[in-house]
């Protein structure tokens, strides 16, 4: 059965975005409330399979935590890269974590610019998972992209995006809307009557 949320407020689709925002991306605002997209262990196997290539995982709630916790890890580091701002070191750590669950994995580096190291493991299944996950972290902080990574400054919005054009300022036409919608708002607010 599907949560609630996630009926209501499926997750953006996420064609062409590099798995670490597709990642971040699955929590989602709606009308100021920040919502999980990826809300039951069924959802999170739906998800892997649809966005991680990873079908047919037997996942539960433990996984679903594990999930989260790396998500979040995941949001702050592409946020304090986004912003320009340090990033926090414990959550790269939570990273590098994961990533080292798979067979191959890449280390991020603490500046959270580059990949420092390969190394091996013999691990499969949700852990593999994950690190997918993280590796897709590792490879857009050192890769090409992570200049062009944003935080999307719409009103309430939470998603993070890779700026693909020169006046791209949102992540989706949305966001855009509110943002210019509040602007108008805002000069007819300050018009004298």
């Amino acid at each position: 059965m599907a949560s609630d949320t996630a009926q209501e407020h499926p997750a953006p689709p996420s064609p062409g975005l590099p798995l670490a925002v597709a990642f971040a991306n699955t929590l989602v605002a709606v009308r100021g409330k920040v919502r999980d997209t990826v809300g039951t262990p069924e959802e999170l196997t739906g998800w892997l399979g649809s966005e991680a290539d990873a079908p047919g995982l037997s996942v539960d709630e433990a996984d679903l935590a594990a999930f989260r916790a790396l998500r979040d890890a995941v949001r702050a580091v592409l946020h304090a890269h986004a912003e320009g701002e340090p990033v926090p070191a414990a959550e790269v750590g939570r990273i590098n974590e994961a990533s080292a669950a798979a067979p191959r994995w890449p280390v991020l580096t603490a500046a959270g610019t580059g990949i420092a190291v390969v190394q091996r493991t013999g691990r499969d299944g949700f852990p593999a998972a994950l690190a997918a996950l993280a590796h897709g972290t590792a490879d857009l902080l050192g890769g090409p992209l992570a200049a062009e990574l944003r935080a999307c400054h719409g009103p309430g919005c939470v998603q993070f995006f890779v700026k693909d054009h020169p006046r791209r300022e949102w992540c989706g036409p949305a966001c855009g809307n509110r943002a210019r919608a509040a602007r108008h708002y805002h000069r007819q607010r300050e018009q004298p009557v």
